[in-house]
């Protein structure tokens, strides 16, 4: 009795769901889209060339030699109690 009822629930609910397509109720899902998707990729350009830049800047010093590398916990992998591979 009750999975006619359940089943009754379900097909009320597909036919209500079905006339609001027909009926033209059906909001277009179009308010993710960009105002001006051409702006939007020159944007998106102009910061991958801004990224690149910063990233050419590693490189550079990089291959110059200049990087200094610290190791703040040096006790503790000394001892074994850091994360070091053996």
């Amino acid at each position: 009795m009750n999975t006619n009822r359940l089943l009754a629930a379900v097909l009320v609910l597909q036919v209500v769901t079905l006339a609001g397509q027909w009926g033209g109720h059906a909001r277009d899902a179009r308010a993710d889209l960009p105002p001006d998707p051409g702006a939007q990729r020159v944007a998106q350009t102009e910061e991958l060339k801004q990224i690149n830049q910063s990233l050419n800047r590693l490189i550079g010093l990089m291959e110059s030699g200049r990087v200094e590398v610290k190791v703040s916990n040096i006790k503790d992998l000394n001892s074994g109690n850091g994360n070091a591979r053996k």
